[in-house]
């Protein structure tokens, strides 16, 4: 039973970082097209799907994205990942007052950058003051632990433990479950689960922006989605010849 769906609504990202798993960048496509979306996850929905994550590329460069949570927030729990840089435009943000997710996601990449952690900082204080529920993303390079663990100590009095998802930044630089638990300073923390096993998880699945999916994001050999609905995913679904992304 699928009870979780991810959906890469583009490849276009005007950040372009360079180790994107979905390789967005400025040139980046669309091929889903909002209704599209919006038919296919209620189908999904109305077949037992709890919760759809809208990814990117970043959503919020997507044109659609406010008609689709319009669409979606009545029927499922809808949270949304994004580097935040569109919200900065009152446009966006006042779009973003009128059609609420649950739950906004806020990637870091830099642990680093003083200036990109002031910024997600503020973000997440003005988020706090709406009816949607802040969250973080944060990445994790092997390299930069130091600067990593500093920074989770210090988003960790602005957030609780389960608003922090740490991701592991892939691949050569990817770090262990023991440097995770060094960041957390030895604490419980959110992390996807392949970072102890690879397997294909259960109730989750990964959408990407060409209509392929797998039960992974990272995942290699994706399937083109047999059709735009819930049965249509579970017949792919069961095409795919499951393989570790490492």
């Amino acid at each position: 039973m699928i009870e979780i769906i991810s959906i890469d609504l583009s490849n276009y990202c005007s950040k372009q970082c360079p180790f994107c798993y979905n390789h967005s960048n400025k040139e980046g496509n669309t091929i889903w097209q909002p209704k599209e979306v919006i038919d296919f996850a209620i189908d999904c929905i109305e077949n037992g799907v709890k919760a759809i994550s809208l990814g990117g590329g970043e959503p919020f460069e997507y044109a659609g994205v406010f008609e689709i949570i319009k669409a979606l927030y009545p029927k499922c729990y809808l949270s949304i990942t994004t580097n935040g840089l569109p919200l900065e435009k009152a446009e966006t943000w006042e779009k973003l007052l009128k059609h609420q997710p649950d739950k906004i996601h806020i990637t870091i990449h830099q642990p680093q950058d003083e200036k990109e952690i002031k910024r997600v900082e503020n973000l997440i204080v003005k988020l706090s003051k709406t009816n949607i529920k802040p969250g973080v993303n944060l990445l994790i390079g092997a390299d930069k632990l130091k600067e990593t663990k500093q920074l989770y100590t210090k988003i960790s009095k602005i957030l609780n433990p389960s608003q922090i998802i740490l991701v592991p930044q892939r691949y050569s630089n990817q770090p262990t479950p023991k440097d995770l638990s060094f960041v957390t300073n030895g604490k419980p923390f959110q992390a996807p689960s392949c970072i102890l096993e690879c397997k294909p998880p259960k109730d989750f699945v990964s959408i990407s922006w060409d209509k392929k999916v797998n039960f992974c994001s990272y995942a290699l050999e994706k399937q083109e989605l047999k059709a735009l609905n819930y049965q249509g995913l579970i017949e792919s679904l069961t095409k795919v010849n499951w393989k570790s992304c490492c």
